[in-house]
């Protein structure tokens, strides 16, 4: 490195300690606004085609970035945006299997993640981690003079780690204050070419229970667009919603991907606004109010609501007085429109009229009120054995809890549902279940739900057998299981590679550790695997030719530990 060159480096990283110390961050004037100052460049040296985009509905969250397409194999060289440091590594965390930080002096945050490997500067931070903690699963803070960054410096390789079903980088941009997450092609959208506009596929009617039929009925209606201008006629009366099944596309890709903004007008009043540019990480739950979650779960397919549920308060969703619903009291033509455009600013628009007609509204049957959930408080509901208590604001509307009891004598409990279909909450919520019977050891209870397959949902028990844990998802069928059995260990190689495979069949894996001769050293992951691996050449333990003492400990989430021990030539 030239002295210029140094001189340069050392100036960087001198101003990012400021702007560290200082708190120079974006949305000083409101969170959100984009910083004129801040003007990434591409994280890739070819033109960007995408995999996914920002906001795109899935279940439970919004995608929180953008995939960058990486020729579907791993080594693509990962550069960083824009100047900066590198402020944190992750590993194993999030989803984001190997992830990079990197913090931006305008008061953005990048993060890179699915990576294979780091930097060799980075990757030895890591280490020093991961051997300070004794664990391969990593969280490591650096101070802004540890790792500055130019713009278009090397950070990483692409990979395929984490929940990535596919080699590829996923790219995030959150404003560092707030740490809301922020649509990426705001600052890149120059690196990629979009002159495709949005597409509707179709439109949902949702009649208010109780407040209005669309079409004469009081259920839920889907409608193709067959054309941009619909001459079909519907009729409605009442208080109806509607919602969107649409995509957005790009020219140089067969992807589809999520729509960035939607208006929906009514004769030419606008009633509904969806811009989906900022998102609070805190809010993510809340695309399953936002979209019709029962239905994808039937048909794989989004649609959008037009309306807001009243505990809906993700911030990108702009909505009238009555909420975005379309109240049809008179006796005539309401012209419907949506309006979809992309980052890029190509628009589509599709019309369609809706005549008010004087139907019968069904009346709404009336909830059991000792199950009625509020959204705007806190609700207690028990039962025999169970307690439930759903805090205020962790549902997005009120819904009516439909509980079903498995008894189950002997067992530890009874088997809990509280739904008879999948509704997922905003938030954890807090179950109770009562011990039936005593057991050797309360720390080794914990609550179990039955979701597909057994998840451990952890819980603590006091003096009165009663069990506390999490829950997000009322469909889910919950009891008591005990766990006082440690994990199993399996040698699969030993040598200068050794490979171990952990598995548990009750709470899971919690933590794993390797020694040799009493030091510790580091067992990565192998991915989308129960195996374990440590290259010993590649820990500070130095080969001697001799027999040395192997040992590793695996322990699961009721602190059952199990450890192999044996002899290696190393």
């Amino acid at each position: 490195m030239t002295n210029v060159s140094l001189c340069k480096r050392i100036l960087l990283a001198f101003i990012l300690l400021l702007s560290h110390t200082h708190g120079i961050r974006a949305g000083e004037n409101g969170g959100g606004v984009q910083n004129s100052e801040f003007q990434p460049q591409s994280p890739v040296h070819y033109e960007i085609q995408l995999a996914g985009n920002f906001g795109e509905p899935r279940p439970h969250h919004f995608h929180g970035g953008i995939d960058v397409k990486t020729d579907r194999v791993e080594g693509k060289p990962i550069f960083a945006i824009a100047d900066g440091y590198v402020e944190r590594l992750t590993v194993g965390l999030y989803g984001f299997g190997n992830a990079v930080f990197v913090r931006h002096p305008q008061g953005y945050t990048s993060v890179y993640c699915h990576l294979k490997a780091f930097t060799p500067r980075l990757q030895a931070a890591l280490r020093r981690w991961q051997y300070t903690h004794q664990s391969y699963q990593a969280d490591v803070h650096l101070k802004a003079t540890d790792c500055p960054v130019a713009q278009g410096d090397l950070i990483a390789i692409s990979g395929n780690t984490g929940s990535s079903q596919a080699p590829h980088l996923h790219l995030e941009i959150h404003d560092t204050r707030s740490w809301n997450m922020l649509d990426p092609l705001n600052f890149l959208g120059h690196c990629l070419t979009d002159h495709t506009p949005p597409q509707a596929h179709a439109f949902m009617a949702y009649p208010q229970p109780g407040e209005g039929v669309f079409n004469g009925s009081a259920a839920n209606q889907d409608f193709g667009f067959g054309s941009h201008h619909l001459t079909r006629e519907f009729t409605a009366w009442g208080k109806v919603g509607f919602g969107l099944w649409a995509n957005d596309y790009m020219e140089a890709t067969y992807n589809n991907y999520g729509i960035r903004t939607t208006v929906l007008t009514v004769d030419g009043r606008e009633v509904f606004r969806s811009d989906v540019d900022n998102i609070p990480v805190n809010a993510n739950r809340l695309v399953n109010s936002w979209g019709d979650y029962h239905h994808y779960l039937r048909s794989n397919v989004w649609y959008m609501k037009s309306f807001v549920d009243p505990g809906n308060t993700l911030p990108m969703l702009h909505a009238d007085e009555d909420r975005g619903i379309v109240c049809f009291d008179q006796e005539r033509d309401y012209q419907l429109s949506y309006l979809l455009t992309d980052f890029a600013g190509n628009t589509s628009e599709y019309t369609f009229v809706v005549r008010g007609q004087r139907r019968p509204i069904p009346p709404r049957v009336a909830p059991s009120l000792p199950r009625l959930m509020r959204w705007d408080r806190v609700n207690h509901f028990a039962l025999p054995g169970m307690q439930l208590v759903i805090g205020k604001h962790l549902l997005a509307e009120d819904m009516e809890l439909k509980p079903d009891v498995k008894r189950q004598p002997g067992a530890l409990s009874d088997r809990y549902t509280l739904s008879d279909r999948s509704y997922p909450l905003v938030a954890d919520a807090r179950l109770s279940l009562k011990c039936h019977r005593q057991v050797k050891d309360p720390s080794k209870l914990y609550v179990v739900c039955h979701w597909g397959t057994e998840r451990f949902m952890g819980g603590t028990c006091n003096d009165d057998g009663w069990v506390t844990a999490p829950l997000r998802e009322l469909g889910a069928a919950y009891e008591l299981a005990y766990d006082d059995v440690p994990p199993q260990v399996n040698p699969v190689s030993l040598g200068e590679t050794i490979s171990m495979s952990i598995t548990d069949g009750a709470s899971g894996i919690r933590t794993y550790r390797g020694y040799i001769d009493g030091r510790f050293v580091l067992f990565e992951e192998v991915a989308k695997s129960p195996v374990v691996r440590c290259n010993l050449r590649q820990t500070p333990v130095r080969p001697t030719g001799k027999m040395r003492r192997l040992k590793f400990v695996a322990i699961d989430n009721r602190n059952n530990q199990q450890t192999y021990e044996t002899q290696i030539k190393y």
